[in-house]
């Protein structure tokens, strides 16, 4: 038995005695590593021990919540959770309720991270790093490295007590290409719960952003105008993910009026082949969780299920306020802050076409592939693709940059008229932000799909 686990022994007893509507108890211990490269220098390498918890209760519909750092005497702690929502007036908080369970987890893994040396990690890392600097046209390369390794233990007062061996590890890579005035940077990603062989034989990965680097450099920038386009399955999942899976977060949902009158369970939002998923049990994922921070197993909601709206996610408060079922997503990015509504593995499912139906569909449109960032404003959306090709007579053509899209998510999701059954997952070393938490690790995905009439800034 382990330390953590040790003084987590006699605390569920604790929480079952407080005399409360509901409390819970998050601890954490371990060890984190990350290596970062740039061109020639070791830019920083760093190595560290996380060690804390939390403990947050619910008193006459108010809650209290204090962290530490401290694991000596935590019942101290416990007192401080309680006397803070005593103190706090009568609210309207409460819990959906869920049934106790108990149970251990681990991440399974191939190549158990603690036994692979510092040296190997640092030589993988500066192999990939020598790949992406092997062009003159590179002005300057960003590679980096990180892992996290431990033990998180869940307790709460409905006698709930989980743990979870937790081994995750990443990459990603940048490469900046210049040529005269002109600067193009291009960027990938990868990580995972698992072992070292994450990141193992990513040679292609390190050559894919050299040559997409480089490649940029000769394309021109988009001229503006609403086209016709196909989204590759990494945009299609950053899409479904921004544009509409923050709108199916429940607390955004309660709280926004216009929000309520638009994400009417039942609403039809797209044709009969489309249905968004977000599972949070999909192993190796970046996104995968076997509980989440309120104790509650992961489930596959239906966000939208063959066109109609079918679900949204929850947190244990918000399915209380809205009196509708847990779906296991309630989030905090570490134990020292409290669980909000989060997504977790979100994709689009696979259509009945296949990738080579879409192009021949398109007589003259846009093929535009990866991202490079974006943003939302409650329905409406604008993203940058990392680029872009013409498509004439479902033929590709010439290459573009600077191919940012925009529109309104529901006009945008009715006018999607075909999906490919080619579905990827991706999730990198960065995650998703809300409410001041960042980054949490997710998954987004989709197949191809083909997308009429998307409004596409730039050049005119």
């Amino acid at each position: 038995m382990s330390q953590l686990e040790e003084i987590a022994s006699g605390l569920s007893l604790l929480l079952q005695n407080l005399k409360c509507d509901f409390a819970e108890i998050r601890l954490t211990q371990g060890v984190g590593q990350s290596i970062s490269l740039a061109m020639d220098q070791v830019d920083s390498i760093s190595s560290g021990e996380v060690v804390g918890g939390s403990v947050r209760v619910l008193k006459n519909g108010s809650w209290g919540f204090v962290t530490f750092n401290d694991l000596s005497n935590i019942e101290s702690f416990v007192k401080s959770a309680m006397d803070c929502a005593s103190l706090s007036p009568s609210g309207k908080s409460g819990v959906a309720k869920y049934s106790a369970s108990v149970k251990n987890f681990s991440t399974p893994f191939v190549e158990d991270l603690k036994s692979i040396s510092f040296e190997e990690k640092f030589e993988i890392i500066s192999k990939y790093n020598d790949i992406i600097k092997n062009s003159p046209k590179i002005q300057t390369t960003k590679s980096i490295y990180r892992e996290s390794t431990g033990k998180y233990i869940y307790l709460n007062s409905e006698g709930t007590q989980l743990s979870y061996d937790r081994m995750h590890c990443g990459i990603s890579l940048t490469a900046v290409a210049k040529d005269g005035t002109i600067i193009q940077p291009f960027h990938d990603s990868i990580s995972g719960y698992g072992g070292f062989e994450i990141v193992r034989h990513r040679e292609a990965m390190a050559e894919r952003v050299i040559k997409i680097a480089i490649d940029m450099l000769e394309a021109e920038p988009l001229a503006g105008g609403v086209y016709n386009i196909i989204a590759d399955p990494r945009l299609s999942g950053v899409f479904i993910h921004e544009a509409f899976g923050h709108l199916s977060e429940a607390d955004f949902v309660y709280e926004n009026e216009s929000m309520r009158k638009q994400m009417v369970l039942g609403r039809e939002f797209a044709l009969p082949d489309f249905t968004v998923v977000d599972d949070g049990g999909i192993e190796s994922l970046s996104g995968y969780i076997p509980f989440d921070d309120e104790g509650i197993a992961p489930q596959k909601t239906y966000l939208i299920k063959n066109g109609i709206l079918t679900g949204r996610l929850h947190s244990r408060e918000t399915a209380f306020k809205m009196n509708e079922e847990t779906t296991g997503n309630g989030r905090a990015i570490g134990v020292m802050r409290q669980p909000i509504v989060r997504m977790t593995n979100t994709y689009i499912e696979n259509g009945p076409y296949q990738k080579d139906d879409l192009f021949a569909a398109m007589d003259d449109g846009i093929y535009a592939l990866d991202v490079i960032g974006g943003q939302t404003n409650l329905e409406m959306f604008t993203f940058t693709a990392g680029y872009g090709y013409r498509v004439k007579n479902g033929k590709l053509g010439k290459m573009f940059r600077d191919v940012v899209l925009s529109g309104n998510v529901f006009t945008t999701l009715k006018n999607i008229s075909m999906i490919a059954n080619d579905r990827q997952m991706f999730g990198g070393l960065g995650g998703c932000g809300k409410g001041g938490q960042s980054p949490l690790p997710v998954s987004y995905g989709g197949p191809h799909v083909f997308i009429k009439d998307v409004l596409i800034g730039g050049k005119q």
